[in-house]
């Protein structure tokens, strides 16, 4: 304990003093939200050939869905990736570094680790399979493996926009996140109202780029100081409203994520309800900034936050990794209680909960390996750079089922 206590005074003492703690405390209570809401909220199933399948908790017990809402924190990152990428983009233009230098800095430290992980499940699917895991194992592991990934695609093409959003958030302020929201109630009204007998399948795609930019666009406001208290009163309570109205008197579906057998979704793309949620904790952030910012001015608090934040995209790219760690090799033992049964069980939701430490601990050691995918690769020749694209590209297309 008092080696962990110097080097939380260490970490605290070499953070500068203009470091805003609380984004970063945000940003790393918005993290660890994934890993905890995918090892919560999704199981497995076991069938007679030994395989795994996809299940969910909230297919049987539908009153936990309000644990959904609490750890859906997408909205967050994205109010806190707005916010730091506006900060970024005003700093590296005052250095004289250009939009497109900026852009590929960034978009450079998304791939790496997206790379990495792919390329490494894809060396792994033959290798798996040749020591008898089943096809639709590798298929299921597949699936959970990619499913996270889909966000980094979207936050990129998101962050290659926020030179427009600045000047967005100059002209109309935290405004400016208004047709965002706009645009995301009209889709859902032509594919959940009197028309949505003729609306195409495709339609829902109309919401995948605003629906994930309004809580952005409000980061960006906030970092341009065009959002403050009064407007985080103005988000939190309209957004709580707006939640309630969408669930009470519109009959949404009350699961933040996807639901096995569901006809419908909320996240995949986003609907109304996520921006609703988005918008009242993006209000809850901004009114409780100076609040977080203040405890974690204690290094004990503060070092987890900085270790989580420099560890960000290992934990979002190799979570699910660690939870087939311990699935997969466990499908050969049978039905396992929280790991390879069926997921309908209260007896299910307290050994799921028990397996969590192991989770995690597993999760810290693929990262201490893993973790090395979000340097810079400055000793990697071109070739292996190729291959690693070739592997990855292979792994998706076998992930989204196109081989």
């Amino acid at each position: 304990m008092r080696g962990l206590r110097r080097a939380a005074a260490a970490i605290d003492a070499k953070t500068p003093a203009h470091r805003d703690r609380a984004i970063d405390g945000l940003r790393a209570l918005a993290l660890l939200a994934v890993p905890t809401g995918h090892w919560l909220l999704g199981g497995f199933t076991l069938d007679a050939g030994g395989a795994l399948h996809n299940a969910s908790p909230l297919s049987s017990f539908g009153f936990l869905a309000p644990l959904s809402w609490v750890l859906q924190m997408l909205g967050i990152f994205f109010l806190v990736g707005g916010y730091a990428s506006a900060l970024s983009y005003r700093r590296a233009v005052a250095r004289g570094e250009s939009t497109g230098g900026w852009l590929r800095g960034r978009i450079a430290r998304l791939g790496r680790p997206v790379l990495g992980v792919t390329a490494v499940w894809a060396a792994l699917i033959p290798v798996l399979y040749a020591a008898g895991v089943p096809g639709t194992s590798l298929r299921t592991a597949s699936t959970l493996v990619i499913q996270p990934l889909w966000f980094v695609g979207v936050y990129t093409v998101i962050t290659a926009l926020t030179p427009w959003c600045i000047r967005t958030a100059e002209r109309l302020g935290a405004w400016a996140a208004l047709p965002l929201i706009g645009s995301v109630a009209l889709v859902d009204f032509l594919r959940y109202g009197p028309f949505a007998a003729s609306a195409p399948s495709w339609l829902s795609l109309l919401n995948l780029l605003p629906g994930w930019m309004f809580a952005y666009q409000l980061g960006v406001a906030w970092g341009e100081r065009k959002l403050g208290r009064r407007g985080g009163w103005l988000l939190l309570l309209g957004g709580a409203a707006l939640f309630a109205a969408l669930l009470l008197a519109f009959h949404y579906p009350a699961s933040m994520v996807g639901v096995p057998g569901e006809a419908r979704t909320n996240s995949h793309p986003p609907s109304l309800l996520v921006l609703a949620l988005a918008a009242a904790q993006s209000g809850a952030a901004i009114l409780l900034r100076d609040r977080i910012g203040g405890l974690l001015r204690r290094p004990a608090l503060w070092a987890p936050v900085v270790v989580i934040n420099l560890s960000a995209m290992t934990i979002l790219c190799w979570h699910q990794t660690a939870l087939l760690a311990t699935a997969v090799p466990g499908s050969f033992l049978g039905e396992i209680p929280g790991l390879t049964t069926g997921p309908d069980s209260f007896a299910w939701i307290a050994a799921r909960v028990a397996w969590l430490p192991v989770l995690a601990a597993l999760l810290v050691l693929i990262g201490r390996y893993a973790r090395g995918f979000e340097a810079p690769w400055q000793r990697t020749s071109h070739a292996r750079r190729a291959l690693a694209g070739l592997l990855a590209a292979g792994f998706a297309a076998f992930a989204l089922g196109l081989t």
